[in-house]
């Protein structure tokens, strides 16, 4: 008696209501026990060895790749190629707004265990899944389920909380650093995906095919001048990967030193509290600070993924088998040396790890602060902005509900000591 059918490759074609679906498996929807990741790729063939690491995190579930053009090229390679054992893989190729929020196409979403973004137009995923169920569905994924998700590409152009919207087409780094406020530099911001340790982040991708630094760099300086954020940008190469797990060590997967394969992590200069020295509209970029405007973290990607840097706290600069640069802008024209790794207040604080417990750690919505009675507690932001103060008896728990993803410092005052903890926020 045969009980599972496998079905390899037939499509579904629903044209009139906006989707069509590859679909290669098992029919049968089954529920495993996923576990976050997210993966970004930088717009060429995927790295295999980045690829199985996000499968991996899928724990035997089913696979939905989101696209708005193609058909069924990544079905047979995440089914089988790779080698991971998967219970389904499932295209969804989505041309509309009501292709997104077909009941079909939001099922299948809501029964993944892993969400994949392939490469296209990012507007089109812009305009087809934002402020709709498709979105509360792809957020969900992350922040209910805690399951994996990643793209490239266009797919990667959409994963951080701020995003290069492509909406009058694509822009170049000379266009961008002459006019920051030009029409073609459209961003999003805090208004789309909210993925656990990407908050504050706007990735790129292709970064050496066309050279793209310049752009990003201004897409950082219109964000910290439009929003008054600190940014941070995520960017690789062609056929380099970035993926960053529940310990938020980002590790780069490529092939170096047989290619010159690289990512690069970027945040201002947290010694620089001053504002942009010219970001307006219809003039150049300058941001300058000595030569120092943004600290750069370049990581050449290996094999197996070696290399990291941690963005649990951009600020504390730990990475590994990379190094470090300075890029600048002068009336449009960006410079990019050979740097040091950026030296902030945070790096001096020391934390006392004996008396109180924090539980648990990454929190999610709450955490317990154990062996404490009557206690003011601060929780301060990774620049030292409070951000919640509450008075709580041990077991009492702290609601952290309302805090973006991230690393925070939580001071412990008592009547006999003071006290730091560093706790991450999933």
């Amino acid at each position: 008696m045969i009980k599972n059918i496998l079905f390899l490759v037939f499509p579904f074609f629903s044209f009139c209501q906006g989707y069509t679906s590859y679909f290669t498996g098992n029919t049968t929807n089954i529920t495993t026990n996923p576990e976050f990741g997210v993966c970004m790729m930088g717009g060429a063939t995927e790295h295999d060895n980045a690829m199985k690491w996000l499968l991996q995190k899928a724990n035997g579930g089913d696979v939905v790749v989101l696209r708005s053009t193609g058909s069924n090229g990544y079905n047979d390679y995440l089914y089988s190629t790779l080698g991971i054992p998967v219970n389904s893989v499932e295209t969804l190729v989505i041309t509309s707004v009501a292709g997104a929020i077909n009941p079909y196409v939001l099922n299948k979403v809501a029964n993944a265990e892993l969400i994949w973004f392939a490469g296209g137009n990012q507007y089109d995923y812009i305009s087809y899944f934002k402020n709709n169920a498709l979105e509360d569905l792809l957020n969900a994924h992350v922040s209910v389920k805690h399951a994996p998700i990643g793209g490239t590409s266009a797919g990667m152009a959409i994963l951080g909380n701020n995003y290069f919207m492509a909406q009058n087409g694509s822009i170049t780094s000379a266009q961008a650093l002459a006019n920051p406020y030009t029409s073609l530099a459209s961003l999003g911001h805090n208004d789309f995906l909210s993925i656990p340790f990407m908050n504050d982040v706007i990735t790129d991708t292709h970064y050496d095919n066309p050279d793209r630094k310049g752009r990003q760099s201004t897409f950082l300086a219109r964000l910290k001048t439009d929003y008054g954020i600190i940014p941070k940008g995520i960017a690789c190469n062609e056929y380099v990967a970035v993926c960053i797990a529940n310990d938020g060590i980002a590790h780069v997967y490529g092939d170096y030193p047989n290619y010159q394969e690289f990512a690069y992590f970027i945040q201002p200069n947290c010694n620089n509290i001053n504002p942009i020295d010219n970001c307006q509209s219809g003039q150049s970029l300058t941001w300058n600070y000595g030569g120092e405007a943004l600290k750069v973290y370049k990581v050449p990607g290996t094999m197996n993924g070696t290399n990291y840097f941690d963005v649990n706290n951009w600020q504390l600069a730990t990475g590994f088998g990379g190094n470090w640069e300075n890029w600048s802008a002068n009336n449009g024209i960006l410079t990019t040396v050979s740097g040091n790794a950026p030296s902030c207040a945070l790096t001096n604080i020391k934390f006392d790890e004996d008396s109180f417990q924090i539980s648990p750690n990454p929190i999610d919505n709450y955490f317990y602060v154990k062996g404490i009675a009557n206690e003011k507690i601060t929780v301060y932001d990774y620049v030292g902005k409070t951000v919640l103060t509450v008075a709580v008896n041990s077991n009492d728990f702290v609601d952290t509900s309302s805090l973006s993803s991230g690393i925070y410092l939580v001071k412990i005052e008592s009547n006999e000591k003071i006290e730091i903890k560093k706790v991450i926020k999933l």
